[in-house]
């Protein structure tokens, strides 16, 4: 009976690897197509390999605790050939067989990348000495939230660094003793044993994404300005509505509203030329344990506020079980970030590597603010709204009118 390779799938878009955290399936098992064979943890949430067919389990090379990178042989699995043809793992066309059992003649195979989850190479040797694609782990052994670093490594530093999995900008902790400040492998190998005499505990994976993707994005001219936005409309608005909206929501829909009117505000400089996104997808922070997840809503500016609500609440909901739909997964073009419910009444937010664009929505407070029809001062809920930046793509003045163009948008929710 053919013999069909299970790969590591790809999860989503910008997932490079997984780690293996429940394997659902032993040798010799019978299992049927889409079941649920393997649960795995990425940077972005906790998610399901599922069979592409039905067949035996022959083989399984996968670790518990282990990282795959995508398109690595997790097992191998017995198949008919009409499974395989059923699953689309072969085109119909396709007159090679597929791959037979191990120590067995090899034959030629198809293409086999009809499916992600289950791929049939003739390049595959099924006796398991195969390379797999290799998985390097950002941060191994180093400091789990690195920050900016620019001090001088020389190519011996970074030949020892890479060594331990280190990178730059763990470095930034050493005060180096060589000429004009520079760190030396001495000063390094003390930071090191120093490192070993305190307490450590092991940074999660979604810890070292988040401090990954924060030092990639600390790479670029980053700024920040802020509009104090008044939200008694938005606050009304919620009170009439069952069930209610989030805040959150009302900036989503009005970023993604703002931005739908020039889109040049989100796009992304490449070269010399600026990339506009082609769809207004808008992501937003859900704080799970030691991290944030960003799940997105796809063309948030052709779906009403009412639209929204639902999937919304949902992807809040699943966002929290660390459990994402494959759907809202992915790159948004600007993320809406709300720490209103912590008090915050300022900060700083830093937009993802892939983005532009970050909202802030800081905690809403009582203010007085001139009536100009009354002739005094009258109490309003205020909020600061915080725009984050790529100052590479936008200015001061543009990024002003963005948060100017969203706060008015929000003294007419009944129109998002």
């Amino acid at each position: 009976m053919p013999l069909v390779p299970i790969h590591m799938p790809q999860l989503g878009e910008s997932i490079a690897e997984a780690t293996v955290t429940e394997i659902k399936i032993a040798p010799d098992d019978e299992i049927q197509a889409d079941q649920v064979i393997f649960e795995v943890d990425t940077d972005k949430a906790s998610m399901e390999v599922t069979a592409a067919c039905s067949g035996k389990v022959s083989e399984l090379t996968v670790e518990v605790g282990e990282s795959y990178a995508v398109g690595a042989t997790l097992g191998y699995l017995e198949a008919t050939e009409d499974e395989i043809q059923r699953a689309g793992l072969t085109k119909p066309s396709d007159t090679a067989p597929i791959k037979p059992m191990p120590k067995t003649e090899k034959e030629e195979s198809g293409d086999g990348n009809d499916n992600v989850h289950f791929a049939v190479d003739e390049s595959e040797v099924i006796d398991g000495t195969e390379e797999q694609p290799s998985v390097k782990p950002t941060v191994e052994g180093g400091l789990p939230v690195p920050v900016r670093s620019t001090v001088y490594l020389s190519p011996r530093m970074r030949a020892r660094m890479e060594e331990l999995g280190l990178n730059a900008a763990d470095m930034s902790g050493v005060a180096g003793s060589g000429s004009g400040g520079r760190v030396t492998v001495e000063d390094f190998e003390k930071f090191i044993r120093d490192l070993d005499s305190n307490k450590t505990t092991e940074a999660s994976p979604m810890r070292i994404a988040v401090a990954d993707s924060m030092r990639r994005s600390w790479s670029r001219p980053l700024a920040t300005v802020t509009v104090p936005v008044i939200m008694d409309a938005v606050l009304a608005h919620r009170k009439e509505q069952d069930p209610k909206p989030g805040v959150t929501l009302y900036a989503i829909r009005a970023l993604a509203i703002a931005t739908s009117e020039n889109t040049a505000v989100a796009g992304r400089l490449i070269g010399s030329r600026i990339v506009h996104p082609n769809t207004i997808d808008i992501g937003f922070a859900v704080e799970v344990e030691d991290g944030v997840l960003v799940p997105i809503i796809r063309e948030a500016d052709k779906k009403s506020l009412a639209e929204m609500q639902e999937p919304y609440e949902q992807l809040v909901k699943r966002g929290q079980e660390r459990k994402l739909p494959p759907e809202a997964i992915g790159t948004g073009i600007a993320t809406v970030t709300n720490v209103g419910p912590f008090g915050i009444t300022d900060a700083t937010p830093i937009p993802l590597p892939e983005q532009n664009l970050v909202l802030g929505l800081m905690a809403g407070r009582k203010m007085p603010v001139w009536d100009n029809e009354k002739g005094e001062f009258v109490p309003k809920v205020e909020s600061k709204f915080i725009l984050s930046f790529d100052h590479r793509i936008l200015d001061g003045g543009a990024a002003g009118r963005l948060l100017q163009r969203i706060g008015q948008l929000l003294q007419e929710p009944e129109n998002l």
